[in-house]
């Protein structure tokens, strides 16, 4: 749960509908502190109706902060004369325009009740610096006006309008503001969302014009449009859209206002946010085409080395050596291998690898190729987990040559089993590969055996990852167990 949700329970007596409800207006709120150049504080009712808290508070990116001090945690209690209590009590919104002092600062004061199924449930409270308000003008006068009619949505509980969105992206008041009459033409737009409309090609003003027609002739390969940029005429909705052409990129936030007349609700135009995500849009793009092209390289290279596999295999059928047969075919063990990790890269767009697949197309491919006769099983036992990609080719090499040598060593032209056991351990990856053949001579010594090719090539890959390998009879001394350990990939 949220830490606002917990503040909210652990508080008052709200339900968790309007717990979760007042969590969105928070998350939504903004729009208002930065349309009113005003602070806002939430205060919910305690258990004991005399009491509030503030839960939360929120300054304006448009203008200075009317409140030095953060409020949150405190509390008004048994002041009737305090605007908060008073909008409350009353369920009207309550206001103050007598320049009353906060740390030296003329301040404005507006407190709106919130009423959700016909009680107030909490109060939204806004302070205003009049010290820092700018000098009237177009924007100031629209703002405000806009200002006045979210209140009044709050009010009613009809606001915030809950969208589907992705924050991240979602425009804010200072990326830019268009403002549309109920009639569908544009009265209003800031500086900003006019420089973002430029962008798409716009070559005159926006005011007096109707936003429909000029989307229309900017992006003629948008669809739809009128149903995702128009008025949403039921007010029940807050969508967001791109509008889009091949200059440029813009997400548009689509607000319907909603004003009462005589205690009718009834439109009062529409409030779109755009913010310009050219710039973003082009690097994720850019990021897409990098992604295809990596792609598109490890799926060569798997090709490349399928066919180097595949010609040392036709050579090792030619040879008359039983030595250099078998030599070619470890070879082609080991290009076989890394041409996994190289198949598995090629489908994903990730810089790790899921190595349980990588390990289970290995061990396949030794059972198959390994074993000079009998039936060996190879299988794994636990999961490898995530591993990075530039350490999965050196992983599925040792463990390749690991497997091959359990099988033609231990259990040499006799049928049995090599077991693959990943597990986590105190910070490493370890992996046991295990058999039920021959144990190793006695006297065995690893540091003896670096002639051989296979465990040299282990031992060198497993240090390389800074890890650390040993071979080892079992327990029951049937069989034997390679161990690697590295450290964790994920």
């Amino acid at each position: 749960m949220p830490a606002l949700d917990r503040f909210m329970v652990s508080r008052s007596r709200l339900s968790k509908n309007d717990v979760g409800w007042l969590g969105q207006l928070v998350e939504d709120w903004q729009i208002l502190a930065d349309m009113s150049f005003s602070d806002l504080i939430l205060w919910i009712p305690d258990e004991d109706p005399n009491i509030f808290w503030a839960a939360a508070q929120i300054r304006p990116d448009t203008g200075p902060t009317a409140l030095e001090e953060d409020v949150v945690g405190e509390s008004v209690s048994y002041d009737d004369e305090n605007l908060v209590t008073e909008a409350f009590m009353s369920a009207e919104m309550c206001e103050t325009s007598n320049n009353k002092l906060s740390a030296g600062i003329p301040v404005d004061v507006w407190a709106i009740p919130v009423i959700r199924h016909d009680e107030v449930i909490a109060v939204v409270e806004r302070h205003t610096n009049q010290m820092g308000v700018r000098a009237p003008g177009s924007t100031e006068d629209n703002y405000l006006e806009i200002a006045g009619i979210i209140s009044e949505m709050l009010h009613h509980g009809s606001f915030p309008i809950f969208p589907n969105h992705d924050r991240a992206l979602a425009p804010r008041v200072t990326d830019g503001v268009i403002r549309v009459a109920t009639t569908g033409m544009v009265t209003y737009a800031s500086p900003n969302g006019l420089s973002a409309f430029r962008k798409l090609g716009l070559s005159g003003d926006l005011d007096g014009e109707y936003l429909i027609p000029v989307v229309r002739e900017l992006c003629p390969n948008l669809r739809d449009v009128g149903q995702t940029v128009g008025m949403d005429l039921d007010g029940k909705s807050l969508r967001e859209t791109d509008i889009e052409n091949a200059e440029a990129t813009l997400r548009a936030r689509v607000i319907p206002l909603r004003t009462w007349l005589d205690d009718f609700e009834v439109p009062a135009g529409t409030l779109i946010l755009v913010r310009d995500l050219t710039e973003l849009r082009s690097r994720d793009r850019q990021l897409v085409t990098k992604d295809a092209t990596i792609r598109e390289i490890h799926h060569r290279v798997k090709n490349n080395l399928q066919t180097v596999a595949a010609l040392l295999r036709l050579q090792s059928r030619r040879m008359t050596s039983e030595d250099a047969r078998l030599a070619l075919k470890q070879a082609m063990g080991r290009v076989s291998a890394i041409a996994v990790v190289h198949e598995i890269l090629s489908q994903n767009f990730e810089e790790e690898v899921d190595f349980d697949e990588v390990a289970d197309r290995i061990l396949k491919m030794v059972g198959d190729v390994a074993a000079s006769s009998g039936r060996v099983i190879a299988r794994r036992e636990g999961s490898f987990g995530k591993v990075h990609a530039d350490a999965a080719t050196a992983l599925s090499l040792a463990t390749t040559e690991l497997c091959q040598n359990a099988i033609e060593h231990s259990l040499g032209s006799s049928s049995g089993e090599v077991v693959v056991r990943p597990h986590k351990e105190n910070g490493f990856l370890v992996v046991d590969i295990v058999n039920n053949g021959k144990p190793l001579p006695e006297g065995f010594s690893l540091s003896d055996h670096r002639t051989s090719l296979g465990l040299s090539i282990v031992t060198t890959l497993v240090e390389d990852l800074g890890g650390t390998f040993t071979l080892e009879n079992n327990p029951d001394n049937r069989g034997t167990c390679a161990r690697i350990s590295v450290a964790r990939q994920d």
